[in-house]
C-alpha cells in the first residue's frame, strides 16, 4: 500500500487541467476496516495536504460519531476521493471531480485494502461511480434506501455546510439514516480494537 500511495502522490495526469497544480490526496493501509470515498479536495484540502481538513470533515465526524484521532487512524479508515486532487473553482462553487482518477487509481487502492467492511459513498459522483444501476433517480431517494447497499455501501450527501438546507428539507436523514451510520461505525471500531 506504501509503494501505491507513493506513485499516487506522484501522478500528473491531469496537470494541464488543474489551475492550482496537482497535489493527489489520498490515505490507506492494508488493516483498514471502513474506507470513505468523495468528491475531491476542496482548496483548504489542498492547501494543507490533509484529507477532510475543512467544515466539512467536521461535519462529516460528527455524522460519523468520531474523533479526528480516530478519523485519522489508518489503520481503521482509509480516504479516496473520486478525483484526487482540488480541481478549482466554477460558477457555482468547486469544479467535479476530474474523471481520470477513478478508473486509473480506485480498483488499485481497494486490491490493498481487503479488511474493509464499509465503504462511505459520499455524493452523486461516487454513489453513480459505484452503485451504477442499483443508485436510485437521485441522491435523496438513494441516500434514503441507505439500508439497501448493506452490508457494503454507505451512500451520504455531502457534509458540506451548504447542504444544510438539504437537511432541514429532509429530517428523516437525521432522524433515522445518522444513527443508523454511527451504529455502524461503533460496531466495527469495537470489533477491530477487539482483536
Amino acid at each position: 500500500m506504501d509503494i501505491l500511495l507513493a506513485e499516487i502522490k506522484k501522478c500528473t495526469t491531469c496537470k494541464d487541467d488543474l489551475p492550482f497544480g496537482c497535489r493527489p490526496i489520498a490515505t490507506g493501509s492494508s488493516t483498514s476496516k471502513i474506507l470513505i470515498i468523495g468528491q475531491a479536495p476542496g482548496s483548504r484540502v489542498h492547501a494543507s495536504g490533509i484529507p477532510w481538513d475543512d467544515a466539512s470533515g467536521k461535519n462529516l465526524r460528527a455524522w460519523m460519531g468520531i474523533d479526528s484521532d480516530l478519523f485519522y487512524d489508518e489503520s481503521i479508515i482509509s480516504i479516496m476521493p473520486m478525483g484526487f486532487c482540488y480541481p478549482g473553482t466554477g460558477k457555482s462553487g468547486d469544479l467535479p471531480p476530474r474523471k481520470e482518477c477513478a478508473p486509473l487509481w480506485h480498483e488499485k487502492m481497494i486490491a490493498e485494502m481487503p479488511n474493509i467492511e464499509l465503504i462511505l459513498l459520499i455524493g452523486n459522483y461516487a454513489q453513480k461511480y459505484y452503485l451504477k444501476k442499483e443508485k436510485k433517480k437521485n441522491l435523496t431517494t438513494t441516500v434514503q434506501a441507505a439500508y439497501e447497499y448493506f452490508p457494503l455501501y454507505f451512500p451520504l450527501p455531502h457534509p458540506s455546510p451548504r447542504n444544510n438546507i438539504w437537511q432541514k428539507k429532509n429530517p428523516w436523514f437525521k432522524e433515522d439514516i445518522l444513527p443508523l451510520l454511527e451504529q455502524k461505525i461503533a460496531s466495527i471500531i469495537k470489533k477491530a480494537e477487539q482483536k
